[in-house]
């Protein structure tokens, strides 16, 4: 059950349902705005094309936002702490060896009150405290129609939140008022850092979850100012493209699987005082005790008192992180630098190779990982490029082969002139992939040791753990090479 969460702001809103109205003029130039919005984020932009897309598409939220402003009360999160461990353990979570305090680079985090073994259980927190669209923002229901609610569970659990933070008397107001109000993920970098992943695959990602955004509210805001329901009662005179950048980054960062309630099937949700645990390397070791109706979540190593308490994401690749996360994980593992290939339909042995391709179960075209570490070439990788380097004998013995699975083994008995085009292509293509960041790895160091903003920081460091994987596999091929 592993969960992405961002190192957001520690300056919290006040709960506060009631807003002033725009004027009608603000609002019909919002309203036109969007239009534009919508259409701009609706065209499939060739990769190319992306950059020009984004930059509009900014400009144009950059005036929405300025109409949109409304000033709001603020106060810090750690104010809320008391009152939200009181709401914990008056509906029946167990978090007696854990608190949530302050920690230096981390905002808050789960600080461990006693000695914990791993493995020993550090939380408990029962099904009525998890925040789904089945035990939260009841209203809901009057936009069960809608494809985005009815096809999108995270967009759905995003306008939940929306709908419990701006009602009267919501019972979720102790979760919500502690959690952050701002986040570092891609919706809240602007062009000028969004500039700073040139040359990483990462940009194209990230610029395209912008562009999606900008759509889904370009089109909430159309349904909540033209519908009489529920939702849109309270959303309307509300809802900012700002609120549902939180919103969405709330979820994104916070989200998790749970069983439903009868088992029949996974369901988004969020679940208070766990997601306020932070990510290290290491196993999940938190699950859903179908039988009891609890959230259980293990120590996954020994934890002493006064210690941050961390748990395991999953083996996610810091590219992962950074767009859907908002932070980069400097030691992480299981990173990876995604490498996209496919075969051409230019290509004279198009047909053969394809052929070849779905025995082994390859896609033609697909994103294939490069891995941190002395074995940075994966199986799955290392065959599709022997099939991609082929030539037609090769091709036609290998699809009548019954040992065609060898083809993932480095030890694989092939021509010479194949193992010798794959290494050769890897060579060039790592080579282009580091030469298209402007800046190098060492300069980029340079760059992380003066002080910086920290969205700016994060895209340097990811640019770093990129960088380190690419030249790790080059001179990974450079061996392989002389060998």
């Amino acid at each position: 059950m592993g969960r992405r969460k961002s190192h957001g702001s520690s300056k919290s809103k006040q709960h506060v349902p009631h807003q002033r109205q725009l004027s009608l003029a603000k609002r019909n130039e919002i309203n036109a705005l969007c239009e534009k919005l919508f259409v701009l984020s609706i065209n499939s932009a060739y990769v190319t094309q992306l950059w020009d897309n984004y930059v509009e598409i900014s400009t144009i939220l950059e005036k929405v936002k300025r109409l949109e402003e409304m000033k709001t009360e603020s106060s810090k999160r750690s104010q809320g702490i008391g009152q939200f461990i009181n709401w914990l353990k008056e509906n029946g979570a167990n978090v007696d060896g854990a608190s949530v305090a302050e920690f230096p680079g981390y905002d808050l985090g789960l600080k461990a009150e006693r000695n914990f073994l791993e493995n020993e259980l550090i939380l408990r927190i029962p099904r009525g405290l998890i925040f789904s669209i089945h035990n939260a923002a009841p209203e809901l229901i009057t936009l069960q129609n809608d494809p985005l609610i009815q096809h999108m569970p995270q967009v759905a659990l995003a306008i939940a939140l929306l709908i419990e933070r701006h009602k009267e008397n919501s019972k979720w107001k102790p979760y919500l008022d502690i959690l952050p109000t701002t986040y570092t993920t891609v919706l809240y970098m602007t062009a000028a850092d969004m500039i700073e992943l040139k040359g990483s695959p990462t940009l194209e990602a990230a610029l395209k979850q912008c562009r999606n955004i900008a759509r889904q509210y370009s089109y909430f805001n159309k349904v909540f100012q033209n519908n009489n329901n529920a939702v849109s009662a309270i959303l309307r005179d509300v809802f900012t493209y700002e609120r549902y950048c939180w919103a969405v980054s709330t979820v994104m960062t916070r989200q998790n699987l749970i069983p439903s309630e009868d088992g029949s099937r996974m369901i988004h949700a969020l679940i208070p005082m766990w997601d306020m645990c932070n990510h290290e390397n290491g196993r999940i070791t938190t699950d859903f005790n179908a039988t009891s109706n609890y959230c259980e979540c293990y120590a996954l190593r020994d934890f002493k008192k006064g210690e941050q308490i961390f748990i395991s994401y999953g083996p996610r690749t810091n590219s992962d992180f950074f767009v859907h996360s908002g932070f980069v994980y400097m030691e992480n593992k299981q990173d990876g630098f995604k490498l996209r290939l496919g075969i051409s339909k230019a290509d004279s042995l198009q047909k053969e190779r394809i052929e070849l391709l779905n025995k082994l179960d390859l896609p033609t075209v697909g994103e294939f990982l490069l891995k941190l570490g002395t074995e940075p070439i994966s199986d799955l990788l290392l065959a599709f490029l022997r099939v991609f380097s082929m030539r037609k004998a090769e091709l036609a013995h290998w699809i009548r082969s019954d040992r065609v699975n060898d083809l993932k083994h480095m030890d694989c008995a092939l021509e010479t002139v194949v193992e010798e085009n794959v290494r050769k292509f890897l060579l060039t293509r790592l080579q282009l992939l580091i030469a298209n960041y402007p800046t190098t790895l060492k300069e980029d160091l340079q760059l992380l040791e003066t002080t910086l903003p920290q969205i700016k920081k994060l895209a340097i460091q990811l640019r770093v753990t990129e960088k380190r994987i690419l030249q790790g596999a080059l001179e990974y091929v450079e061996q392989w090479i002389k060998a």
